[in-house]
């Protein structure tokens, strides 16, 4: 790759927009499901995934299911993506609400 084209793909990669939303991490083994927001929906897998392979996840319950029953056991879905919405507060206040309404239809523990 030539050196001008790789600079273009970042500096493409850079300007894409992020999609922020709600997910949620699923227990095969167990049927726990806990939900979560995001900014940017496209790269909390791999922040998620990283901090339990390091043992480091902050919530306590997900860190030891994982560490039952492992990696395959646990399952990521994205639930709700948040489209376009240019003001931060208000993508946060719907966020909050999103997140309220899916644990409470999934009866599910916070991220």
């Amino acid at each position: 790759m030539k050196i001008e084209d790789r600079k273009q793909a970042i500096a493409d990669y850079k300007k894409r927009a992020s999609v922020a939303g709600v997910f949620a991490i699923r227990c095969r083994a167990t049927g726990e499901v806990w939900v979560g927001q995001a900014l940017d929906l496209d790269k909390i897998a791999n922040r998620i995934w990283f901090t339990l392979r390091m043992g480091n996840h902050r919530n306590a319950e997900l860190q030891r299911s994982w560490a039952a029953h492992g990696a395959y056991n646990l399952s990521l879905e994205m639930l709700e993506r948040i489209e376009d919405e240019e003001l931060a507060y208000v993508r946060d206040t719907l966020l909050k609400e999103r997140v309220a309404h899916w644990r409470a239809q999934l009866n599910a523990s916070a991220v």
